[in-house]
């Protein structure tokens, strides 16, 4: 008994010494020192993926607006090619034959016109004058010998029939000289305005002759609607081909697009010119920018999600051709959940391990002026690049501990140093979900750290 009791005190002893020895030593260590980042407020929205398809922007099947037989076809299938360049050629002769006839008959109408508008000549006045002048003459000429016969008649020196012939010769000639001096007048006036508006208008029906007989021969020429690739051909030289007949397809593949099914609890909270990340399972390792350009506001009956196309560009391969191409696989990040006033602290300054994460939190004493920590468990959500996002008994401004906590216990003394961390510059975090969303029951899934 007095053995066990000689051990016991032994062990008291030693442990008493011990104790004394910690604390001294923690008294020689002083504070530990950390560094330190403040906890910051944001908005945030995390992505969800959705499956898609790309597909071109435009496709337009090529035909040709009158019927005749190709005499080049100038494209082959997947060649690249640009607004209004000549896809095919159709023989033109009997056309351009149509033409220069039109072209005559409008020279012939134009000429008709320009002479009404021109008036009379020079030549043509005088002569109209000079033959009113000789009218005038011989209506005076006639007039006199009148005057003589009829004095005759007076002494009984002429008959009667003398009379009516002189007479007669009289009245003929003043008509003719007033048929002259109207006939002058007209002259001096010119033609009517209506026999001009007469003219003009065939004119002006011949000039629109040619321009119909134009446009057909345009269309003998079938051309591409806008920049693009031949990705279908219809026919071939020598070929004859009906009008409305298939001649080429065009697509357009830059700006491309993704089409995409979003079910519609989703679709209230997309709106037009919303970024987009897209994923093409044919390219791995690369991201591309895309903006939702158009939600269509009609769902699918059966599987209750909405067709919504994001537009992106269309980088071009080492040979000229566009990487992106209609009919590949797309994964598409939509950012559909929105999070407000969302506290974020650096990943660095997760301790990790235990039932929960834990930060330590700085508190500042303002009697004793000393530092100390505490930690608090948190739960992890949204990853912004070095940031996460975290929910706990937290506050935005308060100092976290981002190197050296993971020597710290409750209470420490610690002296502080401001870490060099970049804050995020975007108010709405465009995290990346990993997994995309293939129908409704799909639940979202946030980056976080590993552990």
């Amino acid at each position: 008994m007095q053995v066990s009791w000689t051990r016991f005190s032994a062990l008291l002893v030693c442990l008493a010494t011990m104790l004394f020895w910690s604390s001294t030593v923690s008294a020689q260590m002083g504070p530990v020192k950390v560094t330190v980042a403040e906890i910051i407020e944001r908005d945030l929205a995390s992505g969800r993926a959705f499956v898609g398809t790309v597909e071109a922007r435009r496709h337009s099947s090529v035909g040709s607006a009158v019927s005749g037989r190709v005499e080049q076809f100038l494209v082959n299938e997947g060649e690249a090619v640009t607004k209004d360049q000549p896809l095919a050629k159709l023989k033109t002769r009997n056309i351009e034959i149509q033409i220069a006839a039109a072209k005559a008959e409008f020279q012939l109408r134009q000429h008709e016109l320009d002479e009404l508008n021109n008036g009379a000549r020079k030549e043509e006045l005088l002569e109209s004058e000079a033959r009113m002048k000789a009218a005038d003459a011989a209506k005076r000429l006639a007039a006199a010998k009148l005057l003589r016969v009829q004095g005759l008649i007076e002494r009984s020196a002429a008959t009667r029939e003398e009379i009516e012939d002189v007479s007669g010769v009289s009245e003929t000639a003043t008509a003719m000289h007033l048929a002259a001096k109207a006939a002058h007048d007209l002259v001096i006036a010119g033609p009517r305005k209506e026999k001009i508006a007469q003219a003009q208008a065939r004119a002006d029906a011949a000039k629109e002759e040619i321009n119909r007989l134009e446009d057909i021969l345009d269309k003998h020429t079938i051309k591409s609607p806008f920049d693009g690739y031949v990705v279908a051909e219809h026919t071939e030289e020598g070929q004859w081909i009906e009008s409305g007949r298939l001649v080429a397809e065009i697509v357009e593949v830059n700006p491309i697009e993704v089409r995409v099914a979003v079910q519609e609890s989703y679709v209230p909270r997309l709106s037009l010119k919303m970024p987009a990340k897209v994923d093409i399972e044919a390219i791995p390792g690369q991201t591309f920018d895309g903006t939702v350009t158009a939600i269509v506001p009609k769902a699918d009956e059966k599987s209750r999600t909405f067709p919504v196309r994001v537009t992106l560009k269309n980088p071009q391969q080492a040979d000229g051709t566009p990487l992106l191409k209609p009919g590949m696989f797309a994964k598409v990040e939509l950012l559909v959940d929105q999070k407000s006033h969302v506290l974020l602290v650096p990943k660095d300054s997760l301790v990790l391990g235990g039932p929960k994460p834990v930060i330590y939190v700085v508190a500042f004493d303002d009697k004793t002026k000393v530092k100390t920590v505490r930690p608090v468990p948190v739960q992890i959500g949204i990853s912004l690049n070095s940031w996460i996002e975290v929910t706990g008994d937290l506050k935005a401004g308060q100092e976290v501990v981002v190197e050296g906590n993971e020597r710290l216990r409750a209470g420490a003394e610690v002296k502080t140093e401001a870490a060099k961390i970049r804050q995020p510059n975007p108010t709405v975090s465009k995290a990346r979900a990993t997994k995309p969303v293939a129908s409704s029951s799909d639940a979202p899934s946030a980056t976080r750290p590993a552990e």
